[in-house]
């Protein structure tokens, strides 16, 4: 069996990330999602367990406190992390899990698997980025200011990463993310052969 690969997925709020990962992973059976927690409201549409593990803050900094994240950060007045456990029994397994999570987070996760392989998701350009944050309709005008000011920054981040694609369309982005999956899928496991492992 192949070892377990760890893929780090970031990039701007509504750059369109969840879809990409979603098509990911209906075309190739060995990917494994992790799940987010966060303590924000679902939005119309989103289900508990699916799009996020959706917890009270005081439950969420029950998590931060019994150490159940790989990861968390407060962003727009609400927490986001990856809870532990889910990520550790998939990765024994030989699963490709993928975490969708931000350039702060990206950054933790380097630091604990160094073997993990990271990828930003970039819009084709800023002002693409805001149509469609304002296309989705669920956030206000402030937050839509408080999404691009911190696209900007993470933009910022992008040299630190091993992959980029730029999401002009979810299918020639998906196509990119699959061959990125199966050139490290066959190093990883050459390189630990290679090694002896």
């Amino acid at each position: 069996m192949k070892p377990g690969l760890l893929i780090v997925v970031s990039g701007p709020a509504g750059v369109g990330k969840g879809t990409v990962v979603s098509q990911v992973r209906l075309k190739n059976r060995y990917v494994a999602f992790s799940v987010s927690a966060t303590s924000r409201i679902p939005r119309p549409g989103e289900i508990d367990g699916e799009n996020y593990y959706f917890v009270s803050r005081e439950r969420f900094e029950e998590m931060i406190k019994n150490d159940e994240l790989l990861e968390w950060v407060e962003y727009c007045g609400n927490y986001y992390g990856t809870p532990k456990a889910y990520v550790e029994a998939e990765l024994a397994k030989g699963r490709i899990v993928i975490l969708e999570i931000d350039v702060e987070g990206a950054g933790k996760i380097k630091k604990q698997y160094p073997k993990s392989v990271s990828i930003f998701i970039t819009p084709p350009t800023l002002d693409e980025l805001r149509k469609r944050i304002t296309k989705r309709g669920t956030e206000s005008t402030e937050i839509i200011e408080e999404r691009m000011d911190r696209a900007e920054k993470e933009l910022d981040h992008i040299h630190e990463y091993d992959y980029i694609i730029i999401n002009d369309t979810v299918e020639k982005s998906t196509k990119e993310f699959l061959q990125i999956l199966e050139k490290e899928r066959n190093n990883y496991g050459n390189e630990n052969i290679k090694k002896g492992e």
